[in-house]
């Protein structure tokens, strides 16, 4: 299946969640087409798995088979299975990116990556869904720290997540740790995730 290369606001409606994390792409809270507002009959729970599964999918912009494989790998880890799945999608390079603010979206980190513009321990890595490591440091390629782009969204960022460490001078950061369930998104429900693909 293709990635969706389309307006990340349609897919925040069709959820009911801001994908962004942001808000900024849910502006109207319920489903679209001229029947959004008047869907009101409860949905079954495999519709409510199935969304919960599709909210974080979109949210982390992968495929489903990509999400599927790493929900059979997390089922494999020490712990529990949905934290590792979330921990697994946190450990992505372009989420890592995007959380040190090199991109404003997740997209756009998808796309620095994509274009070399990004270095793992002082090597370039152009694939997206490279697993980051604690530890690891991750770093602007020395002829791309002029980026108008990268220095656009350095600018707009307000705040970092704890386990991530950021070095302004030399526009690298580290990778501490793996995030602990309290620092993710309070509106995931994960263990839903687990059950639909128990289910399938």
């Amino acid at each position: 299946m293709a990635r969706y290369t389309g307006p990340n606001n349609k897919q925040a409606r069709r959820v009911g969640f801001s994908i962004l994390e942001n808000g900024k792409d849910l502006k109207r809270p319920y489903g679209p087409g001229q029947h959004g507002k008047d869907r009101k009959r409860k949905p079954s729970n495999y519709a409510v798995q199935l969304n919960e599964k599709q909210k974080v999918r979109f949210m982390y912009g992968i495929s489903e088979k990509q999400f599927e494989r790493l929900v059979n790998e997390s089922a494999k880890m020490k712990g529990v299975h949905g934290e590792n799945l979330l921990i697994l999608l946190e450990s992505r390079l372009d989420n890592i990116v995007y959380r040190i603010g090199f991109a404003n979206t997740r997209r756009g980190s998808r796309q620095l990556v994509n274009h070399g513009h990004i270095t793992v321990n002082g090597k370039k890595v152009d694939i997206p869904s490279y697993r980051v490591k604690p530890g690891d440091v991750v770093a602007i390629r020395e002829n791309s720290k002029d980026h108008k782009g990268i220095e656009i969204a350095l600018a707009n960022v307000k705040s970092r997540v704890d386990y991530i460490s950021y070095d302004d001078k030399k526009k690298q950061a580290t990778y501490v740790r793996y995030p602990q369930r309290s620092e993710l998104n309070a509106e995931i429900n994960e263990a839903l995730i687990v059950e639909f693909y128990s289910r399938v």
